[in-house]
């Protein structure tokens, strides 16, 4: 009884990929039964050539998207503190640029004795620079705060929040993660690159509404990039 419940239980791995709790489900209970059958045996050949046959099958029934993808399990929420640690580092930066320059600025020595002498007032338009870079970064952080990526919706098509494998002409793969404004950057999770866009930038508003499959293209200078979207998550 063991060995036939290893073959049918092999002959049910072979032919249908499926998890095994949802493959075998209809195996086991025939196996149980006390009026089960020997089958003959079967030669490795023939074992083999079943083995090939089910592969191909899996093979063919497999949708281009998940057969050419690279691995696609990432957490949005851990992208999404990557993100806000980010712009937390460049907040901190341009408050110490904004210091240095507002210092620069009111420097006794840097007082324009002439028209001439303009140090004191680059700094000043320096320090106002940073002043809005760093309350843009501040804006920024709290939309990321806010944000609440969403599971794909294939009947809202990529929104924000979505994960995105596209690949290009030359077969090149890219992950990129589509979120509010002010977070356009690279992330690193594990192996993978990551690259982080808003629905503003042009890549961004192509995606929206797109599918698995769908093409999209965007005007870069005189080149015009092609795309497919290869899976969404």
């Amino acid at each position: 009884m063991t060995n036939i419940v290893q073959e049918r239980l092999l002959r049910c791995s072979i032919f249908d990929h499926r998890p095994a709790a949802v493959r075998c489900a209809p195996v086991l209970p025939a196996l149980c039964s006390s009026n089960t059958v020997s089958p003959a045996p079967r030669s490795r050949t023939k074992l083999t050539q079943a083995s090939q046959a089910g592969g191909a099958l899996h093979n063919q029934d497999l949708p281009p998207a998940c057969s050419r993808c690279l691995p696609f399990t990432m957490d949005k929420f851990l992208l999404q503190q990557q993100v806000l640690e980010r712009l937390a580092e460049d907040l901190l930066q341009a408050e110490q640029a904004v210091r240095v320059a507002h210092e620069t600025a009111t420097h006794e020595e840097n007082i324009a004795e002439n028209k001439y002498d303009t140090l004191g007032l680059e700094a000043a338009y320096l320090a106002t620079g940073q002043a809005r870079r760093a309350e843009a970064i501040r804006q920024a952080m709290a939309n990321w705060r806010q944000f609440r990526p969403r599971p794909y919706d294939a009947s809202k098509g990529i929104q924000l929040g979505a994960l995105v494998c596209l690949i290009d002409s030359d077969d090149k793969q890219q992950q990129l993660f589509l979120g509010p404004d002010g977070g356009s950057m690279k992330l690193v999770i594990g192996a993978q690159l990551v690259q982080v866009i808003s629905s503003e930038a042009p890549l961004g508003r192509a995606l929206l509404g797109k599918c698995e499959g769908d093409e999209v293209s965007i005007q870069v200078a005189p080149i015009r990039h092609q795309f497919e979207v290869l899976r969404v998550h």
